[in-house]
């Protein structure tokens, strides 16, 4: 009993100490095998998966609230196309991106999943012109679908597939994930070629 006693008080005199430490500045260092084992473990969720429905959501979002909540207000195509390209951007940059970082184990651990990492007016920037790419992708997409589909059935007066907030959310999450492999590729050769310049000039 006295054994359980002296063990209990060394370890809590073990934190004590660690914690005066910290105040003064000396934080000790853990490895990341001692930091997962207090992390939470009863939602394993795959880490792709929140990404790309994170992804998908906010998209969804920006079809609900635009597409949808200014369809009455906004009757011409390309007017429509262009403040919600710009409302996709925006959410993009201030919302997902900003999310995907939040839920980060480590700095930078997500950046793989981010069209583009650069931050503040730049990264705005690029992310406005990239939703604009991608939205012109989910565009034709529908296009394409419905000019099948008015093919095989022949009924020229409807439009058999509506924009809605789960399938222009999927889209809009898939080219996203599509252009992110391509740039992933385009990486992987500079890299490769850097490397074969770098021992052809070493040798």
């Amino acid at each position: 009993m006295n054994e359980n006693k002296s063990s209990n008080y060394e370890l809590k005199s073990e934190a004590v100490e660690k914690l005066v430490d910290a105040q003064r500045g000396d934080v000790p260092e853990f490895s990341q095998e001692e930091l997962n084992k207090y992390r939470s473990k009863k939602l394993a969720i795959p880490q792709w998966l929140k990404v790309v429905f994170i992804k998908a959501w906010f998209a969804g979002a920006v079809c609900f609230f635009v597409l949808w909540g200014l369809g009455i207000y906004l009757s011409a195509t390309l007017d429509m196309l262009f403040v919600a390209g710009a409302a996709l951007g925006m959410v993009t940059d201030l919302l997902t991106n900003n999310v995907l970082r939040f839920l980060e184990k480590n700095p930078g651990a997500n950046d793989k999943w981010l069209l583009c990492t650069r931050k503040g007016v730049a990264g705005f920037g690029i992310n406005l012109l990239l939703a604009y790419v991608i939205l012109l992708c989910v565009y034709v997409t529908y296009s394409v679908i419905n000019y099948v589909i008015i093919s095989i059935t022949g009924a020229v007066d409807t439009v058999p597939l509506g924009v809605e907030p789960v399938l222009f959310g999927l889209l809009c999450m898939g080219y996203e994930m599509l252009l992110i492999g391509m740039k992933r590729m385009i990486q992987g050769i500079i890299r490769d070629a850097k490397h074969a310049a770098r021992n052809q000039s070493s040798t």
